[in-house]
C-alpha cells in the first residue's frame, strides 16, 4: 500500500470511530495479534503449525507470529529477513505472503522499496536458510517484478494451482504516480492498479512468460485496488482484494471469480466485511487459507495500530461467508 506522511492525519479523522464502545459478538471475526501487524498472511508448517507474517513493524522488517490452533497467536521475537539485497533500501518492508515447496524450504514474497527509484517499490523474494517458516529468509539479489515505469510493484501473494504450477499475484502500484488526493489516485485522470498474475518456476521465483491483467480498479473501488490472494475452490478460482485507501473507513475485502486461472474474473460487487461490521474499522489486506475456511486480516484498532483478526468462512458456490 502506498504510504506519506500526509496519509497519517486521515488516519486521526477516523479516531471517532474508537470513541463508542465496541459490542462484544458471539460470531464473526476475532482479535487475532493484539500489535501493529498489518497486511498479514500465513502459512501452515509440516508439522502443523500456523505461522503469520506481517508488514515492517516493532523494531522487525518482516514479523512472524504463531499459532497451534489459529485461535491463540504469538508474537515471537524474530526477524525473518536479517539480510537484504542489494536493489532494496532498509524502509518499507511491506505485505509479506510465504509459501511452502515441495522441497520443504519456503519462499517469502515481500515488497522492497527500490534504491534506484525511492517511494516506490519491487516486489522481492527470499528463500528460508532451512526447514523452519519462521527463517532466516536469505534474499535473492534479483526482484521478480518492478515496473517501476508504472509506479512499482507490491502486495506479493502466492499460488499453488490443482496441476501443481506456481504463481504470484501482485499490484502494479499505479497509485504511486498518481496526481494527488484519496492515497495519490484521487485527482483525474485516474491511474490504474491492475492484479497481475505470473507463473513460476517449481523454485517459486523463476518467472515463466509474462505476467497478464486479471483485475483492475473502477469507480466502485476507488482509487485502488490492492492486497489480492488467490485460491482454488472446488472448479472455481476466487480472487480476493481490497478497494479504496487503507486510511479510508471505506477500505474493505470484495472478492472476484473466475473458471480459469487468467480469467476473466468477474466482480461481484458484495463486501465480506466493511467498518462498522462487528465493531471493525478500516478492515482489508486479507488472506484466505487454500482450504476456503480461514482468513486473517488487519483493521485499526487504534489510531495508527492495525491489529491482525482472525475470521471462519465457508464457501458455497461463488459465495463467501463469514461463519
Amino acid at each position: 500500500m502506498w504510504v506519506t506522511r500526509s496519509t497519517f492525519w486521515a488516519i486521526g479523522l477516523m479516531t471517532a470511530v474508537f470513541a463508542s464502545p465496541v459490542e462484544k459478538r458471539a460470531r464473526g471475526p476475532w482479535m487475532a495479534i493484539n500489535a501493529d501487524f498489518p497486511d498479514p498472511s500465513f502459512v501452515q508448517s509440516a508439522e502443523g503449525t500456523w505461522y503469520a507474517f506481517g508488514t515492517n513493524g516493532n523494531g522487525k522488517r518482516v514479523q512472524v507470529a504463531r499459532s497451534e490452533d489459529f485461535s491463540t497467536w504469538t508474537l515471537l521475537n524474530i526477524e525473518a529477513l536479517p539480510t537484504l539485497a542489494g536493489w532494496e533500501t532498509e524502509i518499507d518492508h511491506w505485505a509479506p505472503d510465504v509459501i511452502r515447496r515441495n522441497d520443504g524450504r519456503y519462499v517469502m514474497y515481500y515488497s522492497g522499496e527500490a534504491k534506484e527509484y525511492v517511494r516506490h517499490h519491487c516486489v522481492g523474494v527470499a528463500v528460508s536458510v532451512d526447514r523452519d517458516p519462521a527463517g532466516p529468509y536469505i534474499p535473492n539479489e534479483t526482484p521478480l517484478s518492478c515496473r517501476l515505469d508504472q509506479g512499482g510493484s507490491i502486495d506479493p501473494a502466492g499460488f499453488l494451482d490443482k496441476d501443481g504450477s506456481r504463481y504470484v499475484v501482485f499490484k502494479v502500484d499505479g497509485n504511486s504516480v498518481g496526481h494527488g488526493g484519496d492515497c495519490n489516485n484521487g485527482v483525474p485522470p485516474l491511474v490504474g492498479t491492475p492484479i497481475l498474475l505470473q507463473k513460476v518456476a517449481d523454485d517459486g521465483f523463476t518467472p515463466i512468460g509474462d505476467a497478464v491483467p486479471i483485475l483492475d480498479r473502477d469507480d466502485s473501488d476507488g482509487p485502488l485496488v490492492e492486497a489480492p490472494n488467490l485460491i482454488l475452490h472446488g472448479d472455481t478460482y476466487f480472487l480476493f482484494y481490497s478497494t479504496h485507501c487503507f486510511t479510508d473507513p471505506k477500505y474493505d475485502v470484495r472478492w472476484a471469480t473466475s473458471k480459469s486461472i487468467t480469467g476473466p474474473y468477474v466482480k461481484t460487487g458484495q463486501k465480506l466485511f466493511q467498518t462498522g461490521d462487528y465493531g471493525l474499522t478500516s478492515p482489508g489486506g486479507g488472506t484466505v487459507c487454500g482450504c476456503g475456511d480461514k482468513m486473517l486480516f488487519h483493521g485499526f484498532c487504534e489510531p495508527n495500530k492495525r491489529c491482525t483478526y482472525a475470521a471462519n468462512l465457508a464457501i458455497y458456490g461463488d459465495q463467501v461467508t463469514l461463519l
